[in-house]
This record gives C-alpha cells, structure tokens and sequence, in this order.
C-alpha cells in the first residue's frame, strides 16, 4: 500500500467535550505493517481515539510522531491518512468505479491507472459486477466494500476503520470479517487500526489488540495473549463474550473458598496464591452443568445457534453458563453446576491478575464457534 515504513508514536493522548473525558492520557506505538484492533464497549473511547489520530478531532495535550513529523500540528489534509466509517459513506450519484476512482483523480493519477488499480481493488472485495452501479443501487455490504476500496486506493500511511461492519446483518458480518483476513495479510507497510466492540473479532481478525474502557488504553498484545492473560478483571471482562464470570472468594489453609459452599485445593496455577481476599473469574465455557456440584437457580436461558446460555444464581451471584446445544429450563428451576478450577483466574484485590490458568482456559465465545483449544 504505502511506502512509507515509519511507525507512529503517541505520547500521553488527552482530549476532553464539554468536562467529559474522551482520552485520558492514551500513550501506544503503532509498527508499520500491523493489524490493531482496538477493542473496547461503547464510550470507551475508541471512536475519539481515531479521530485524533486521523486529525479530524485535536487533542488537548500530548504527542503524535510519525518519521519525525508531529502530526498533532499538521494539517489534517497533509497527512496520509484513510479512513472508513460504520456509515456507508459514499457519494451516492457516482458508480462504484467512480467512487473508488476518486482519491485517485485527486492525487492526479493518470488515467491508465486510476482505471487499473480501481479494478485490481475491487477484484480483491469482489466488487467487480458492480462497478457501473451507482452506489445509491447497492446493497448495505456492497457499499461498505466500496467505502473500503476507496479506502484502500489512496495507499496511505495509515487505515483507519471505526466498526466498519457493526450495521450489516450478522451473516454479513461474517462473510466479511473471513474476507477482511485475508484482504489484510499483505498490508505493505499500511498501519491498519480496525475499532470493535467484539472479542470474538479480535481474536478472528488477530494482530495486535488494544483493550480501552473510559477513555485509557488497558492492555495491548497478541490477541490471543491478551485473551489467554487479561491483565486486570476490567480487561478480562471486556475481551470475553458473555463476559468473564467474576466471583467473591478467598485462600485460606490450601483451599479456595467460592459462593455456595464451593472449596477446590489451591493446586496447579493456584498454588501460588497467598492467603487472602480475590475475584476468581471464570468464562461461561468452563462452568459445567451437572457432576458432583452444587446447586443454582435458573434466572434465563437464552438459546444463541447450537448453544444455550444460562444465566443463574449462585448464593445471590450472578453467574453465565455456556451449554452446548439447545436446552429448555423453567424460570426458578434448580440444576447443579460445578465450576473447573483449573480454568480458574484469580484477581488481586486491586484488580490486577494474580494467576491464570496455563493456556487461557477452554474459553467459549457466544456463537460457539471459537474456543481457546482450536
């Protein structure tokens, strides 16, 4: 794409609306030619966070250098910068071959190649039938993929994309983010940012995730190694869906004492743990129904595909179970569940990890199809 090969570095990232806070103080190093996901809920700052890196929103204090440029007081139309929206922003009077082409015209490409690399562009999105509809013609994923391909012609330094599929059906989505695999295994040395709201993303598109709730960046590594050890409870439960279980419970005399009378040897990855107060968290996956456990009350089950989440009570926490399968259970019904200790993790009481289990655990994810072990 681009042929720059210089990465971008930002320094303490501040920007606060109306006594709001958007960034609090974001500092990261983005390497030329690596995919991020920027994963973190709504409001988490995500959204700002491009912004300013894309020069359309300033910050209040901080650093940004990129190949010794700071980009903080560079124009926004200097900078080599693409970016693509939720919105299917696109001029809706011109053809898919006129859209994509625009950039290119602007940058007074000749026409030979404006026409050619249009062309080799949307061959890779599978835009090729379309190219002499006018966009206002096409289909909601046929116009993300154009505002991707516009995108994607300019070969800037730098690709921003801000939850680019989150208004697109869920088969869509799908389809897309396996394309998005492979559209980005050869990014040149394009710095590629893609916003989500979803772990199950982040682990499919992989790279580099950059965990963010209220405006601070969290935890940045190997997705897999970030989901295998979050490095507090709030990391843990943003990059897990449903959400990491999270339990009250203590270490005393070899044993960990949980809700419900639950007591399991402090063996394995917990025989470390000191004698004391944690949150012991455990992903919906790793609890099992049935077995020597003990008792919990049924608040919902909620079937999603081939899989049944049950939302229960254990001694008054809330807890989620993974099930496979499709499973009817009365509101009130009492079933056993036995929680597996050795997909246990454990958090201080300041929140930061104490222990993890070796792997990440068996995990599980809402539609079922990925799992730590695959």
């Amino acid at each position: 794409m681009s042929g720059n090969a210089a990465p971008l570095v930002a320094e303490g990232l501040s920007r606060s609306v109306d006594g709001e806070v958007h960034l609090a103080g974001v500092s990261l190093s983005l390497e030329p030619g690596r995919f991020y996901t920027l994963l973190g809920p709504t409001l988490a700052g995500k959204t700002s966070l491009l912004r300013v890196l894309a020069g359309l929103d300033p910050a209040q204090s901080g650093s940004m250098v990129m190949g010794g440029r700071d980009l903080l007081r560079a124009p926004v139309w200097t900078r080599s910068v693409a970016m693509v929206y939720q919105q299917f922003i696109n001029y809706p009077h011109l053809t898919v071959h006129d859209n994509v082409a625009f950039p290119l015209r602007r940058a007074k490409r000749s026409a030979a190649e404006v026409d050619r690399t249009v062309r080799e562009t949307a061959e890779k999105l599978g835009l090729t039938p379309f190219l002499g509809r006018k966009c206002s013609e096409l289909s909601g994923g046929q116009q993300q993929r154009t505002a991707l391909a516009r995108a994607l012609v300019k070969g800037a330094d730098l690709l921003l994309l801000d939850e680019p599929l989150v208004n697109l059906d869920y088969k869509l989505r799908e389809q897309l983010r396996e394309e998005f695999v492979n559209l980005f295994s050869d990014k040149g040395s394009t710095i590629v940012v893609y916003a989500s709201t979803e772990p199950l993303e982040a682990l499919m598109l992989g790279g580099t995730v950059l965990v963010m709730s209220e405006g601070r960046l969290l935890q940045a590594g190997p997705a897999h190694e970030v989901f295998a050890r979050p490095a507090s409870e709030e990391v843990a439960r943003i990059f897990n869906d449903p959400p990491m279980n999270l339990l009250d419970g203590a270490v005393s005399d070899g044993e960990l004492i949980l809700p419900g009378g639950i007591r399991k040897p402090t063996a394995g990855h917990l025989a470390s743990l000191r004698p004391g107060r944690y949150r012991f968290g455990i992903r919906a996956g790793d609890i099992r129904v049935g077995g020597a456990g003990v008792p919990v009350r049924m608040e919902l089950a909620e079937i999603s595909g081939s899989v049944t989440y049950l939302h229960v009570s254990l001694d008054g926490a809330p807890l989620v179970i993974q099930q496979a399968g499709v499973h009817s259970h009365a509101l009130g019904e009492t079933i056993v569940a036995d929680v597996d200790a050795t997909a246990l993790y454990a958090f201080a009481e300041d929140g930061r990890l104490a222990a993890a289990p070796a792997g990440g655990g068996e995990g599980g994810f809402r539609d079922g199809s990925w799992r730590e072990s695959s």
